[in-house]
């Protein structure tokens, strides 16, 4: 103990040397470790220099040819490009148009949407099925909405509204169907044959919703339907079209078969009465009843149809124009998909350095 009096100074010393070499051994190997990291991520750099100067094209020398530099210089052109097409695939403004849509805005802006388009298919002379609600059957006479489809349900009575403007716009005869992919529970409840099994897909640029649609018209309809998708300010993209003829409806039918078996009966109109007696002095002096002398025509047919208003087939004309396009309507269904958009994420500026203050003498 009186040792430890004695060399005190010394205890204590030694103890922090201790403490401080131990320090410095941790120290030492955490750098250790380090280091190996940092050759190892070194050594893979070099492995990948290695394997991109193997590669084809070669990424160039830095001085004459630099393919890195020109591939970051496609790639910024490539943005601009993407960021310049943005205003041809403007959003479709979801009906209603709110920041926050509750029930009984999207129960009143559905019956009145679907309201005015039976009113615009009307003006443009497009037929519609009867009692047709554009695909939603099943919604428009509800109050209230499953959890989480009032959003959904809004864009896509935006996204048919202007599909049909492009429809009547070109006043193609009938629209036989319009279907779109279930987004709510009520979808299954309504008619099955308005929904799709596709469902939204999405990539890096935008979201794509699908929609087919069944329509019938005749080719100069079917050019305008196509353009009017081409010039829409909204992404609407055709993915498929199949034409055929179109096959005639239940009351074309009726009429044609009436047409075709209205029977048509041959009328002989009786001959004229005979001549009067001429005298020979007048037929001598006036030449009535001579040689060259008019005759009674032979009694001509004539055919009426039984019905009234049926009209009878002309007999085609000898030496008359060849048809050569015969026109008759078409049933087309197109599948197409709407294209959103993904909005990019706003980066805020970096902020502008302040200079250094001055000192002033």
């Amino acid at each position: 103990m009186d040792w430890v009096k004695r060399n005190l100074y010394f205890l204590i010393g030694g103890a922090v040397a201790l403490l401080l070499m131990g320090l410095a051994g941790w120290y030492l190997y955490s750098k250790w470790q380090l280091n190996n990291e940092a050759l190892t991520k070194l050594e893979a750099d070099f492995a990948e220099l290695d394997r991109l100067g193997k590669e084809t094209p070669h990424p160039g020398d830095g001085k004459k040819v630099d393919n890195i530099a020109e591939a970051k210089k496609q790639q910024k052109e490539l943005r601009e490009f993407i960021q310049k097409s943005r205003k041809f695939y403007l959003p479709i403004r979801p009906v209603p148009d709110v920041p926050k849509i509750d029930d009984h805005e999207l129960a009143t802006a559905m019956s009145h949407t679907i309201d005015q388009m039976q009113k615009d298919a009307t003006n443009a002379s497009v037929g519609l099925p009867s009692a047709y609600d554009f695909s939603f059957q099943a919604e428009k006479n509800l109050v209230s909405f499953s959890p989480n489809s009032l959003a959904p349900l809004a864009a896509q009575l935006g996204e048919v509204k202007a599909i049909c403007v492009v429809l009547f716009q070109a006043k193609v005869n009938s629209l036989d169907g319009l279907q779109r992919e279930r987004v709510c529970a009520e979808d299954d409840k309504g008619n099955q044959s308005d929904y799709l099994a596709e469902k939204t897909s999405t990539n890096e640029l935008a979201l794509l919703t699908p929609y087919q649609l069944t329509f019938r018209c005749f080719s100069p309809e079917l050019a305008l339907v196509l353009s009017g998708f081409a010039s829409s300010p909204y992404g609407l993209m055709v993915k498929t079209i199949n034409v055929a003829h179109a096959t005639p409806t239940a009351g074309e039918t009726t009429t044609s078969s009436a047409v075709q078996n209205t029977q048509v009966q041959t009328y002989t109109p009786p001959p004229p009465p005979p001549p009067p007696a001429v005298s020979p002095e007048a037929e001598r002096r006036y030449g009535i009843g001579g040689p060259g002398a008019s005759r009674p025509l032979p009694p001509t047919a004539y055919t009426t149809p039984v019905q009234p208003g049926a009209v009878a087939p002309a007999a085609p004309k000898s030496g008359g124009l060849q048809v050569v396009l015969d026109e008759s309507p078409l049933r087309v269904t197109v599948t197409l998909d709407v294209v959103k958009l993904i909005t990019p994420k706003e980066t805020k500026p970096a902020p502008t350095p302040t200079p250094p203050a001055t000192a002033s003498r």
